[in-house]
Formats: structure tokens, sequence, C-alpha cells
């Protein structure tokens, strides 16, 4: 994510660690979303971990250890020190912005494109990497103008170089922890202490998949439970059983990109059919790949294990019946919850699930929202407060597709013009 040096391809890692570890997990699905080649090695005696990784054996606490093509060695590093030896850590070259962007899914990434190159001083902050949850599909099959297919990865590096080349600075593995706004003038607080100023704001934080609410679910975090698509998992299912519990687009793409290397994929749903949640695309292909099957009106609703998951209880919420089944793998894709905590300690309007309200849905028997104190209705993106929009999954009422958080991006920035313009 520096012009000066292209680490993407000058860069290779081999990383080496312990089945179930939740920081080599952490690691690998960061470079794995970040489209980043590297090798896992998979440590499993203290003979193989002497040898190759020149620890004192499996539980050595330098794992997992990180080894880059140019010699670097990280030993037990973090997602932050990967990121910084990749060159992607950077601070804010400005003390203001025209245009500061949060999040850098679909959304966040289309804004800052569209926003760097019609001339705004744009600056995009990412509590993670980029791509948001697009970035865990192993493959997008229905966005316009791929007809193969595309990973989510692979397009957000696109996009990513794309809001480079035009300008943006983008800001990694930073988090908003609080916001003031006032029309003209907003300022976002880092969790790092970082300050940004910027004239007009759009949120596309997006949306975290929801957890199973279980006890022993953290625990088993990388060690057996893994949020999302789970595509830096795939290749090391080696012929398992695998669970996959969701039944929208993305479990669904989940569940027939895993059964490339699994023996088996259950998919889990509370519904009768995957028919009220998924494309029907998606449904023809699980119907013509032998080793998934799907598990209407079910639940999981017990986790068992020691450090790797090694069991879940499944219900049938039909029958009431309780059931057992072995497996060390279980992919989570249950829906999101939105990133919006600071939103209402600075007054802007959320819905009851917490998503941001926007245009027309602020307008209420035609007054105008709480606060709003323009000549004028919001824009169509706009919220409660003048010159902050939001764009994407986690805005109320948005069509949860990366073409159409791709389409909010694009006209969040043609409405920030006409903000800035004094429209």
């Amino acid at each position: 994510m520096n012009d000066a040096v292209d680490t993407t391809t000058a860069l290779k890692a081999k990383l080496y660690g312990t089945r179930g570890s939740p920081e080599a997990y952490a690691i690998r699905d960061f470079l794995h979303r970040c489209d980043i080649f590297f090798e896992w090695v998979e440590l499993t005696s203290d003979a193989q971990a002497r040898s190759e990784a020149g620890t004192s054996g499996l539980h050595d606490p330098r794992l997992p250890i990180c080894q880059f093509s140019d010699g670097t060695r990280l030993e037990h590093p973090t997602v932050r020190q990967i990121a910084e030896k990749l060159g992607w850590l950077r601070t804010p070259s400005r003390t203001e912005y025209d245009l500061a962007i949060y999040g850098g899914g679909p959304a966040g990434l289309s804004a800052a494109v569209y926003g760097a190159s019609e001339g705004l001083r744009t600056v995009l902050v990412e509590r993670f990497a980029l791509g948001g949850q697009a970035s865990t599909s192993p493959r997008i099959e229905n966005y316009l103008g791929f007809p193969r297919g595309i990973s989510g990865g692979e397009l957000a590096e696109r996009a990513r170089e794309q809001a480079d080349r035009f300008g943006t600075e983008i800001l990694l593995l930073r988090t908003g922890v609080r916001g003031e706004f006032t029309p003209g003038r907003g300022v976002g607080h880092l969790d790092d202490g970082t300050r940004l100023v910027a004239r007009a704001s759009v949120c596309a934080t997006g949306v975290s998949y929801r957890r199973l609410g279980l006890p022993d679910e953290e625990r088993f975090l990388g060690a057996g439970v893994y949020y999302g698509a789970g595509a830096s998992e795939a290749e090391l299912c080696g012929k398992a059983g695998v669970f996959v519990v969701g039944g929208g687009n993305s479990a669904v793409q989940a569940a027939l990109h895993l059964a490339k290397y699994a023996a088996s994929v259950t998919i889990v749903i509370r519904g009768a059919s995957l028919k009220e949640s998924s494309s029907e695309y998606l449904i023809a292909r699980v119907s013509r790949t032998p080793n998934v099957k799907v598990m209407p009106c079910s639940e999981v609703v017990a986790l068992d294990g020691g450090e790797l998951l090694h069991t879940i209880t499944l219900r049938d919420n039909q029958t009431g019946k309780e059931w057992v089944e072995e497996t060390n793998w279980l992919f989570l894709c249950l829906g999101g919850v939105p990133h919006t905590d600071w939103a209402s300690e600075v007054g802007i309007v959320r819905d009851a699930g917490g998503y941001l309200v926007t245009g027309p849905d602020l307008i209420a028997d035609r007054d105008r929202p709480p606060g709003w104190t323009l000549n004028r209705q919001p824009y169509y993106l706009e919220t409660n407060i003048p010159g902050v929009f939001a764009a994407g999954d986690v805005r109320h009422g948005a069509i949860k597709r990366v073409a159409s958080a791709v389409g909010e991006g694009a006209m969040a920035i043609a409405l920030v013009h006409r903000y800035l313009n004094g429209g």
C-alpha cells in the first residue's frame, strides 16, 4: 500500500504455527484478505518445530513465527506488526481533509476512488483489512464485469490500488472511537490517538457477523470456530466434516468453496429452505454438489472440546431432538451487526437494529429530523447531521450486495460535492 515499495509482489511470507492457534489464524486471515501470498506450515511435533521453525517445541511462546523472503523473522507477531513490515502503516499527512471515510469495504473503497479522483483530499480509515466482509468471500460470481467471478480479496486489492493511485491516504488497523460533527467540520478520534479533521464524512463501517451467543464461543475462535466464509481456512480442512451456519448467499458460497477440500459440508439453517434467503444460482449449485447437504429447521446449541473444538450439539427445532456431531470446523455466517455505537453519542439517528438512518427515511410527517439546521431536506445518503453521509451495509434499508455498496459509495461522493458547494 505504498507506491515506493510494491510489497505484494516483493515479499512473500512463510507462517509457522500450531493448529488451533487464534494468533496464527488472525495472521492467516489478514494476509489472505489482503491478497498476500504466504505459505502456512502447520507444526505437529516438537522435532518439526525445532528443525523447521527454530523453536524449542510446539509450546514455545515465540510461536507463531512469520518468516519473510527478505530474511526478516517476526516471533509471535501481532497483525499490526505484520502490516508494519509490509509498509502499510502510515500517519496522516494533513491537518485537515475534504473527506474522511470510515470503513474500507466496497462502499468505503468506492467512495475513496471517486472522492480522490474528483479532487477531494481524501483519507480512509479501516479497522482491519480492506474489503470488509466481501474480502472473506472466496469468489463473488454475480458482480458485474467478472463473468468467471473474483475473490473478495482480489477485488479489494484492485480497489485499493485505484484509491491509492488517485491519492487517497489509507489508515489501516485503526478504529474510530469518538466523533464530533458540526456543519462543515467533523473531527474523528481514532483508537491510537490520531485526530482527523474533515469538511465531510462518509460512514461505511459495515457490519460484523453475529455470534451464536454460546458458552466457550470466544474460546474456540480461531480454534474451530470461524466467522465468515473462512477462505483462509478452506485448504486446511483436510477431508474433514465441516459445518456452516447460515442461509444467506455468503454462507452458501462458503459451503461450496469448502466442499472442494472437505469430506462433507453441512449447511445448518433455521428456516425450512435455502429459498428463503439465498440466490437461485447458488441453490442450484448446492443441489449438484454431492458432499454438501442442507439441515433445515435446525441450530447449533452447544460447543465442546479442549484446546480445539471437538463437538457441536445440534437441535431440530421442529421436534426438539438434540444430538452431537464431531467436527473441528464450524463457520458462522449469521448476518450482520452494524458498527454504529459511536453514532448515538453524537446524536446520529439509528433504527432499532442500530443501522444509520438517512435521507427520506429521516422525514416524519414532512418535518425535518432532530437537530437539522439547514434550509433543505437531507440528501438521500445524508444522516441527520449535515455533511455526514452513510453508505453500504451500515445504512438503514441498504441492499446487501457488493454492487449496491459500490454504487452507494459513488453516489455519496456526488452528494458530498453538492454539500461542499453549498447545496
